[in-house]
């Protein structure tokens, strides 16, 4: 049986700058960025704010799609968000 897999969005509070990322645990990895347990992208721009997910029922399509979407526009990228979760709220709190 394989494992769950996801594609997440982060953004900072002013829903600015977007991180997509891919894992097999969505809340310790959200947990991750919201704490900055690691350097890198997401700390330095204080991105913390869960607004988008998808899961997947492997990695390789989760990887495949989190690459379709890094190579998307902005603005599909906005707006899959807005369809998601149109108020931009944090979702972290509703998945753990």
């Amino acid at each position: 049986m394989s494992k769950q897999s996801y594609i997440y969005i982060m953004t900072n509070i002013e829903n600015g700058t977007l991180y997509i990322g891919v894992t097999n645990d969505l809340i310790r990895r959200v947990y991750e960025h919201k704490n900055k347990l690691f350097d890198g992208f997401t700390k330095k721009y204080e991105l913390n704010k869960l607004v988008y997910y998808e899961i997947y029922d492997n990695i390789e399509t989760a990887i495949a799609r989190e690459k379709q979407l890094k190579g998307g526009s902005r603005k599909r990228k906005l707006d899959l968000i807005n369809k998601f979760n149109e108020h931009w709220e944090d979702l972290y709190e509703k998945i753990i």
